[in-house]
Protein backbone atom coordinates (compact mmCIF):
# COMPACT_ATOMS: atom_id res chain seq x y z
CA UNK A 1 0.00 0.00 0.00
CA UNK A 2 1.90 2.63 -1.48
CA UNK A 3 1.14 6.49 -0.22
CA UNK A 4 -0.02 8.58 -3.64
CA UNK A 5 1.94 10.62 -5.63
CA UNK A 6 2.68 13.94 -4.22
CA UNK A 7 3.05 16.92 -6.74
CA UNK A 8 5.75 18.61 -6.64
CA UNK A 9 6.14 22.70 -6.70
CA UNK A 10 6.54 23.47 -10.27
CA UNK A 11 3.36 21.26 -11.04
CA UNK A 12 1.20 23.02 -8.69
CA UNK A 13 1.94 26.78 -10.25
CA UNK A 14 -1.18 28.43 -11.72
CA UNK A 15 -0.70 31.76 -13.43
CA UNK A 16 -2.05 34.29 -11.67
CA UNK A 17 -5.11 35.26 -13.60
CA UNK A 18 -6.09 31.39 -13.93
CA UNK A 19 -8.91 30.63 -12.03
CA UNK A 20 -7.98 27.73 -9.58
CA UNK A 21 -9.40 24.58 -10.46
CA UNK A 22 -11.77 22.80 -8.28
CA UNK A 23 -10.84 20.14 -6.29
CA UNK A 24 -12.26 16.35 -7.43
CA UNK A 25 -13.51 14.40 -4.94
CA UNK A 26 -12.18 11.24 -4.19
CA UNK A 27 -13.48 8.05 -6.08
CA UNK A 28 -15.42 5.83 -4.01
CA UNK A 29 -13.28 3.61 -2.02
CA UNK A 30 -10.44 6.23 -2.32
CA UNK A 31 -11.12 7.88 0.86
CA UNK A 32 -10.90 3.89 2.73
CA UNK A 33 -7.71 3.43 1.07
CA UNK A 34 -5.92 6.82 2.03
CA UNK A 35 -7.23 6.16 5.28
CA UNK A 36 -5.39 2.62 5.60
CA UNK A 37 -1.91 4.09 3.85
CA UNK A 38 -1.68 6.83 6.26
CA UNK A 39 -2.44 4.11 9.57
CA UNK A 40 0.15 1.90 8.14
CA UNK A 41 2.61 4.77 8.04
CA UNK A 42 1.92 5.34 11.48
CA UNK A 43 2.81 2.41 12.73
CA UNK A 44 5.90 2.45 10.94
CA UNK A 45 7.31 5.10 14.12
CA UNK A 46 10.13 3.24 16.05
CA UNK A 47 8.59 2.54 19.57
CA UNK A 48 5.53 4.79 18.73
CA UNK A 49 2.66 5.10 20.77
CA UNK A 50 -0.82 3.75 20.58
CA UNK A 51 -2.41 5.38 17.65
CA UNK A 52 -5.77 7.20 18.30
CA UNK A 53 -8.48 7.82 16.11
CA UNK A 54 -7.83 11.90 17.13
CA UNK A 55 -4.40 11.30 16.15
CA UNK A 56 -5.02 9.79 12.74
CA UNK A 57 -7.29 12.28 11.60
CA UNK A 58 -4.86 15.13 12.20
CA UNK A 59 -2.56 13.05 10.15
CA UNK A 60 -5.27 13.23 7.14
CA UNK A 61 -6.44 16.91 7.87
CA UNK A 62 -9.95 15.32 8.17
CA UNK A 63 -12.60 15.05 11.47
CA UNK A 64 -12.79 12.04 13.07
CA UNK A 65 -16.39 12.09 12.53
CA UNK A 66 -14.77 11.65 8.70
CA UNK A 67 -13.10 8.29 9.61
CA UNK A 68 -16.29 6.88 10.85
CA UNK A 69 -18.45 7.70 7.69
CA UNK A 70 -15.58 4.94 6.25
CA UNK A 71 -15.00 2.82 9.25
CA UNK A 72 -17.34 1.98 11.75
CA UNK A 73 -14.37 1.70 14.34
CA UNK A 74 -10.66 1.39 14.54
CA UNK A 75 -11.24 -2.32 14.69
CA UNK A 76 -12.25 -1.98 11.35
CA UNK A 77 -9.22 -0.18 10.29
CA UNK A 78 -7.18 -2.44 11.59
CA UNK A 79 -9.34 -5.50 9.92
CA UNK A 80 -8.97 -3.42 6.70
CA UNK A 81 -5.38 -4.04 6.60
CA UNK A 82 -5.19 -7.52 8.24
CA UNK A 83 -7.34 -8.06 5.04
CA UNK A 84 -4.39 -6.38 2.74
CA UNK A 85 -1.50 -8.33 4.46
CA UNK A 86 -4.39 -11.56 3.55
CA UNK A 87 -4.73 -10.74 0.47
CA UNK A 88 -1.15 -9.55 -0.55
CA UNK A 89 0.17 -12.72 1.03
CA UNK A 90 -1.44 -15.70 -0.70
CA UNK A 91 -1.49 -13.95 -3.92
CA UNK A 92 2.20 -14.25 -3.77
CA UNK A 93 1.98 -17.75 -2.29
CA UNK A 94 0.18 -18.38 -5.02
CA UNK A 95 2.68 -17.28 -7.65
CA UNK A 96 5.10 -19.09 -5.74
CA UNK A 97 3.67 -22.47 -6.16
CA UNK A 98 2.62 -21.84 -9.64
CA UNK A 99 6.39 -20.82 -11.16
CA UNK A 100 8.78 -23.01 -8.83
CA UNK A 101 9.89 -26.61 -9.73
CA UNK A 102 9.60 -28.50 -6.45
CA UNK A 103 8.24 -28.35 -3.00
CA UNK A 104 11.53 -28.02 -0.93
CA UNK A 105 12.35 -24.78 -2.98
CA UNK A 106 8.59 -23.60 -2.80
CA UNK A 107 8.36 -23.77 0.74
CA UNK A 108 11.88 -21.99 0.81
CA UNK A 109 10.80 -19.40 -1.47
CA UNK A 110 7.42 -18.43 0.43
CA UNK A 111 9.32 -18.14 3.92
CA UNK A 112 11.63 -15.39 2.29
CA UNK A 113 8.74 -13.55 0.93
CA UNK A 114 7.22 -13.73 4.02
CA UNK A 115 10.40 -11.90 5.90
CA UNK A 116 11.43 -9.70 2.35
CA UNK A 117 7.38 -8.64 2.82
CA UNK A 118 8.34 -7.54 6.59
CA UNK A 119 10.96 -5.68 5.64
CA UNK A 120 9.19 -3.69 2.60
CA UNK A 121 6.43 -2.67 5.02
CA UNK A 122 7.23 -1.92 8.70
CA UNK A 123 3.93 -0.89 10.28
CA UNK A 124 2.18 -4.05 8.63
CA UNK A 125 5.02 -5.69 10.80
CA UNK A 126 3.40 -4.58 13.97
CA UNK A 127 0.56 -5.86 12.89
CA UNK A 128 1.72 -9.42 12.01
CA UNK A 129 3.44 -9.65 15.43
CA UNK A 130 -0.10 -8.32 17.21
CA UNK A 131 2.11 -5.50 18.44
CA UNK A 132 -0.28 -3.09 17.12
CA UNK A 133 -3.69 -4.58 18.06
CA UNK A 134 -3.10 -4.48 22.03
CA UNK A 135 -5.69 -3.38 23.31
CA UNK A 136 -7.94 -3.40 20.53
CA UNK A 137 -10.96 -6.21 19.95
CA UNK A 138 -9.81 -9.84 20.80
CA UNK A 139 -11.02 -10.56 16.74
CA UNK A 140 -8.42 -8.99 15.70
CA UNK A 141 -5.40 -11.14 16.91
CA UNK A 142 -7.68 -13.95 16.11
CA UNK A 143 -7.55 -12.71 12.53
CA UNK A 144 -4.24 -12.69 12.35
CA UNK A 145 -3.90 -16.20 13.89
CA UNK A 146 -5.73 -17.49 11.62
CA UNK A 147 -3.60 -16.27 8.41
CA UNK A 148 -0.62 -17.58 10.43
CA UNK A 149 -2.53 -21.31 10.61
CA UNK A 150 -2.98 -20.67 6.50
CA UNK A 151 0.56 -20.00 5.91
CA UNK A 152 1.89 -22.79 7.91
CA UNK A 153 -1.02 -25.32 6.18
CA UNK A 154 0.19 -23.81 2.57
CA UNK A 155 4.20 -24.79 4.03
CA UNK A 156 3.36 -28.37 5.26
CA UNK A 157 1.66 -29.04 1.80
CA UNK A 158 5.09 -28.06 -0.12
CA UNK A 159 6.62 -29.88 2.01
CA UNK A 160 4.66 -32.78 1.50
CA UNK A 161 4.91 -32.21 -2.39
CA UNK A 162 8.52 -32.15 -2.21
CA UNK A 163 9.21 -35.29 0.27
CA UNK A 164 7.41 -37.13 -1.95
CA UNK A 165 9.11 -35.88 -5.20
CA UNK A 166 12.08 -36.69 -3.21
CA UNK A 167 11.48 -40.49 -2.49
CA UNK A 168 10.14 -40.99 -6.73
CA UNK A 169 13.36 -39.48 -8.24
CA UNK A 170 15.75 -41.25 -5.99
CA UNK A 171 17.59 -37.81 -5.28
CA UNK A 172 19.10 -37.47 -2.09
CA UNK A 173 16.12 -36.13 0.47
CA UNK A 174 14.99 -37.13 3.91
CA UNK A 175 14.42 -40.33 4.93
CA UNK A 176 10.47 -41.02 5.56
CA UNK A 177 10.69 -41.77 9.19
CA UNK A 178 12.60 -38.88 10.44
CA UNK A 179 11.18 -36.00 8.29
CA UNK A 180 8.32 -34.78 9.38
CA UNK A 181 6.62 -31.77 7.17
CA UNK A 182 3.83 -30.71 9.78
CA UNK A 183 6.84 -30.07 12.58
CA UNK A 184 9.23 -28.13 9.93
CA UNK A 185 6.17 -26.45 8.76
CA UNK A 186 5.62 -25.01 12.05
CA UNK A 187 9.15 -24.30 12.86
CA UNK A 188 9.48 -22.51 9.54
CA UNK A 189 6.33 -20.19 10.97
CA UNK A 190 7.95 -19.66 14.21
CA UNK A 191 11.00 -18.93 13.16
CA UNK A 192 9.44 -16.11 10.90
CA UNK A 193 7.62 -14.70 13.30
CA UNK A 194 10.73 -14.63 15.42
CA UNK A 195 12.23 -12.45 12.48
CA UNK A 196 9.35 -10.30 12.86
CA UNK A 197 9.63 -9.45 16.13
CA UNK A 198 13.27 -8.81 16.15
CA UNK A 199 12.43 -6.47 13.26
CA UNK A 200 10.16 -4.39 15.39
CA UNK A 201 11.57 -4.66 18.17
CA UNK A 202 15.20 -3.42 17.48
CA UNK A 203 13.23 -0.24 15.82
CA UNK A 204 12.99 -1.26 12.47
CA UNK A 205 16.69 -0.83 11.88
CA UNK A 206 17.84 -4.81 12.07
CA UNK A 207 16.63 -6.52 9.07
CA UNK A 208 14.57 -9.43 9.36
CA UNK A 209 16.73 -10.57 6.18
CA UNK A 210 19.87 -11.37 7.83
CA UNK A 211 21.11 -14.60 7.38
CA UNK A 212 17.61 -15.56 6.66
CA UNK A 213 18.52 -17.60 3.37
CA UNK A 214 20.81 -19.88 5.34
CA UNK A 215 18.81 -20.09 7.88
CA UNK A 216 15.70 -21.47 6.65
CA UNK A 217 17.80 -23.76 4.40
CA UNK A 218 18.77 -25.14 7.94
CA UNK A 219 15.72 -25.50 8.88
CA UNK A 220 14.42 -27.29 5.92
CA UNK A 221 17.24 -29.93 5.42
Amino acid sequence: MQPSHSLEPRDAVVAADTPEPRRSRPKPGERRVHILQTLASMLETPRGEKITTAALAAKIGVSEAALYRHFASKAQMYEGLIDFIEQTLFALINQIVAKEPGGMRQARAIALMLIQFSAKNAGMTRVLTCEALVGEHERLAERVNQMLDRIEASLRQCLRVGLAEGRESGADAPAPGTYDPAVRASLVVRYVIGCWHRYAQSGFTRSPAEHAEEQIRVILL
